[in-house]
């Protein structure tokens, strides 16, 4: 279902700090709010929901061939700009992308409502190296997860500034914790609910030493949680070492997607089905029962970059205002049995099905390409 290389960065792509601007665009230091007075009680901090109206949609136009195979570059790239204006006809879409490509970026996203910020970067997954929005008190603020890219196991200078270069550019706070962790390693339903993997959290990569109950009482105070559901994942087959994201999203409160591969070959069969039986049996922070709609993967994939890494799960789709983009892997009968769902599963958005076999190939889908900001407090 997900798999990602495993590659060591070499020669820096760029030198200096990450730079913003483009097109005459206002700098982040102006648009900045003032931080809060010093003293009395820290704000209370909630994660929203993804489906929760956003203020705007982050990507980062960071593929590599340092990280990606050359023939992969200008498919994935393609792929970046399809997603962005998709997400566009919805909300607006903040960008970041190397000063060297912002003429490329710009050809390839058009007049769509994307805004290019000139940054430095060395990877395209925003999910993980951005910062993970909450409400904090009357404001939002941006938890900075220290990326250590996936446990050490990929270079990155760069985007380890990322998240908290997102959050000054969005005038909001940091937040700063000593937790390792990346954005699509958990999913919450904004009212107190966490699913996330313990093969990623837990891992003695990111957060040594750490048991559930450190971790559980850390994200009480940062995203407002009152109650993990811990799947265990699979540490040590892909990259993320088992991200939450391409196993389960809550559809809303109560409502739970979840994948299942199906091929009794594949390291994900097990697991996948050991999740169902957890999350079948599990209770929300409100007590109730989750209820939990099965996606299958695709039989099939379109074969030109069809491998062992190709990322071939429905699961990983994104909600933006009004709509659900979603990817389509060419398996007419698997396509439209996981449109079908998501249109059953959110009947007020837009289902939009993307060919994103280049973002695929490099172990990943629409989800980890993204992050939203959420819009002001409700």
């Amino acid at each position: 279902m997900r798999r990602r290389r495993f590659v060591q960065l070499g020669t820096p792509l760029f030198t200096g700090a990450l730079v913003a601007g483009c097109r005459g665009e206002t700098p982040a230091d102006d648009r900045a709010r003032p931080a809060p007075p010093s003293g009395g009680p820290a704000p209370k901090r909630v994660m929203p929901e993804e489906g929760q109206p956003h203020e705007r949609t982050w990507m980062a136009f960071g593929v590599s061939d340092r990280v990606w195979e050359p023939a992969q570059v200008p498919v994935a790239q393609r792929n970046l700009a399809t997603i962005a204006t998709a997400i566009a006809r919805f909300e607006p879409v903040s960008m970041l992308v190397r000063q060297d490509e912002l003429d490329l970026a710009r050809g390839l996203v058009g007049d769509a409502n994307v805004e290019l910020v000139a940054a430095e970067l060395d990877d395209l997954w925003m999910r993980d190296t951005g910062p993970v929005f909450v409400h904090s008190g009357n404001d939002t603020a941006g938890v900075d997860f220290n990326f250590n890219g996936w446990g050490g196991k990929q270079g990155h200078p760069r985007d380890a500034k990322v998240a908290g270069f997102v959050t000054a550019r969005a005038g909001a706070e940091t937040v700063h914790t000593d937790l390792v962790l990346e954005g699509g390693g958990i999913e919450v339903d904004g009212e107190g609910t966490a699913i996330i993997t313990e093969s990623c959290v837990l891992n003695e990569n990111r957060n040594p030493g750490k048991s559930k109950k450190d971790v559980e009482a850390k994200l009480a105070d940062l995203l407002g949680l009152k109650k993990i559901i811990w799947l265990p994942g699979i540490a040590g087959r892909d990259i993320t070492d088992g991200h939450t994201d391409f196993y389960a999203r809550f559809a809303r409160p109560g409502i739970v997607v979840a994948g299942l591969d199906t091929d009794p070959q594949s390291y994900d069969h097990e697991v996948t089905e050991r999740h169902l039986a957890i999350l079948k049996a599990a209770t929300d922070a409100s007590g109730r029962p989750l209820r939990v709609e099965v996606i299958k993967g695709p039989a099939t994939v379109r074969p030109e970059f069809a491998s062992d890494d190709f990322a071939a799960g429905y699961i990983n789709f994104y909600l933006c205002n009004g709509g659900v983009i979603a990817p389509e892997f060419g398996d007419a009968e698997g396509d439209s049995a996981a449109r079908a769902t998501l249109e059953r599963l959110f009947p007020d958005r837009e289902v939009v099905q993307l060919n994103i076999d280049g973002i695929a190939a490099g172990g990943g889908g629409i989800h980890c390409t993204t992050q939203q900001e959420p819009a002001g407090k409700p």
